[in-house]
C-alpha cells in the first residue's frame, strides 16, 4: 500500500460531471488499497471570476479581502468533491488550508510556504479516510487566509507529498504530460516519457504552463517524484519528472518554449562605472518586479547601453522606476519594445555536447529571424526575437533538433 498525493485542476474539476469523473478516478485508485490526499483547484473560469468581482467594487482591491475571496473556490471543489466520494462509499475529509495548517508568509496573492503540519491529514488516513484539500490557500502567523499564486495549487500538492513523503505526485490536468514543445504552435511536438527535475525547472520558467515553477522547484529540493497526466484520457501514462540519470545526456535538447509575455527596456548613454547597476535594479527588485535577461554593451567614451527584458504586464511598473533612476545618474534615454518573444532550447545533454549554440543561431539565420539578446545556461539556451517571428522560430528549432525524435515517435 502506497500512499499517493493526486492534485487536480481546474479545467479537471469544472463541472459536476467532471467532478463525478474525478470522484470515480480516485475511488479507483483506494479500490487498489492505496491510501490518498487529493489536492484540487477551483472549478475552471471561478478565480477569475471572484477577481473580476473584486474589481468591479474597487479600482485596487484590499490584497487581503481578496485573499479571502479567491480562496472559496478551492473550498468549493474540495466540499464537493468531498460530498461525491462519500455518495459513492468512500470515507472523505475535506481540509481547508487553516484547518491543517499551511502556513505561509504575509505577502497576499503570492504568498511563500513556510510550513505544513499533517497531523490531522495522517489521522484522517488511519482511520481510513481520503483527504481532499483545498490547493492554493494558506495561513499566515495572524491566521489571515493567503494565496500562494496563480496555479500553485500544484505547490499545495508538492508541499503534501514532501511532508508526507509519498510515494509519488500525481498533477492532473488538461493535457497528457509534458510535451517537447507547445502543440498548439509545433504539430510535430511529441510527449515525453520521463524529463529531469532541471530541465522542467527550466522549462516552466521559460514558458512551459504544465507545471508551476515553484512547484518544480520544491519537487527538486525535496526529491518528490512527479507524474503529469490526463484527467480526461486513462490510456495516457503521462511524464515522470524526476530524478537525472545518464541516458538523458543521450537526448541533445529535450524541448522547445516560447514566451511571448516579455517586454524589453533599454536605458542609452549610462556611465560606465561601479554602483550604477545596483542603483538601476534595486528599486525594481524592491518593486517585486523580476528581471529576466540583461546585456550590457561595451563601454565607449566612458558610456554603455544596458538592455533587459520583464514580464509584459509589469512594463509599465518598470518604466516608472526606470524614468526615476534615469534622471538621477544622468543616463542618456530610455527606449522600450512592448512586446518580444523569448524562444528557448532545454536539455541536459547540453552539458557534453558542443556547437548548440551555434546551431540554434544558423537554424534562426536561415529562417532570417535577428536575434537581438541572447542568455545561456549549463542546460539552456535563450535568445530574443521580434514578436512576430516567435512561433516560427520554435518550429524552425523544434524540427532542427526534435524533428527525427518525433518521427521515430510514430
Amino acid at each position: 500500500m502506497a500512499l499517493i498525493v493526486q492534485k487536480y485542476g481546474g479545467t479537471s474539476v469544472g463541472s459536476l460531471e467532471r467532478i463525478k469523473a474525478v470522484a470515480d478516478k480516485v475511488a479507483q485508485v483506494r479500490r487498489q488499497g492505496h491510501q490518498l490526499v487529493v489536492v484540487v483547484s477551483a472549478m475552471a473560469g471561478e478565480t477569475n471570476r471572484l477577481f473580476k468581482l473584486a474589481e468591479q467594487l474597487s479600482d485596487a482591491p484590499n490584497p487581503r479581502e481578496t485573499d479571502v475571496l479567491v480562496a472559496t473556490g478551492e473550498q468549493v471543489s474540495a466540499a464537493l468533491l468531498a460530498i461525491r466520494l462519500r455518495a459513492l462509499g468512500y470515507p472523505t475529509v475535506s481540509f481547508l488550508a487553516y484547518q491543517l495548517k499551511i502556513l505561509t508568509d504575509a505577502c497576499h496573492g503570492q504568498a511563500r510556504i513556510k510550513s505544513v503540519e499533517c497531523d490531522r491529514i495522517i489521522h484522517a488516513l488511519s482511520e481510513g479516510n481520503i483527504a481532499v484539500v483545498a490547493g492554493y490557500q494558506g495561513i499566515n502567523e495572524k491566521g489571515d487566509i493567503t494565496t500562494l499564486g496563480r496555479g500553485a495549487s500544484d505547490l499545495t500538492a508538492v508541499a503534501l507529498a514532501a511532508v508526507l513523503k509519498a510515494s509519488a505526485c500525481e498533477i492532473y490536468t488538461d493535457v497528457d504530460g509534458v510535451y517537447t514543445a507547445d502543440p498548439h504552435i509545433c504539430p510535430k511536438a511529441r510527449r515525453l516519457e520521463r524529463i529531469s527535475y532541471d530541465e522542467m525547472l527550466e522549462m516552466a520558467g521559460l514558458g512551459a504552463k504544465v507545471l508551476q515553477l515553484r512547484s518544480v522547484e520544491l519537487a527538486r529540493r525535496y526529491r518528490v517524484p512527479l507524474v503529469v497526466r490526463s484527467s480526461f484520457d486513462d490510456a495516457s501514462e503521462g511524464t515522470w519528472v524526476g530524478e537525472e540519470d545518464t541516458s538523458m545526456e543521450d537526448v541533445l535538447v529535450s524541448g522547445v518554449t516560447l514566451d511571448n509575455n516579455q517586454s524589453k527596456i533599454t536605458i542609452n548613454g549610462v556611465a560606465d562605472r561601479p554602483g550604477l547597476a545596483a542603483r538601476i535594479f534595486g528599486p525594481i527588485a524592491e518593486a517585486g518586479i523580476v528581471v529576466d535577461m540583461i546585456i550590457q554593451n561595451a563601454s565607449a567614451d566612458g558610456r554603455t547601453d544596458m538592455t533587459f527584458t520583464v514580464a509584459r504586464n509589469d512594463l509599465r511598473r518598470a518604466l516608472d522606476q526606470i524614468r526615476l533612476v534615469a534622471d538621477e545618474i544622468g543616463a542618456g534615454g530610455i527606449s522600450f519594445e512592448d512586446q518580444v518573444a523569448k524562444v528557448s532550447i532545454v536539455g541536459v545533454g547540453m552539458r557534453t555536447h558542443a556547437g548548440v549554440a551555434a546551431r540554434m543561431f544558423q537554424v534562426l539565420a536561415k529562417e532570417g529571424i535577428n536575434i537581438e539578446m541572447i542568455a545561456t545556461s549549463e542546460i539552456k539556451i535563450s535568445v530574443v526575437v521580434n514578436s512576430k517571428y516567435g512561433e516560427l522560430a520554435m518550429r524552425a528549432l523544434h524540427d532542427a533538433f526534435l524533428g527525427q525524435l518525433a518521427a521515430d515517435a510514430v
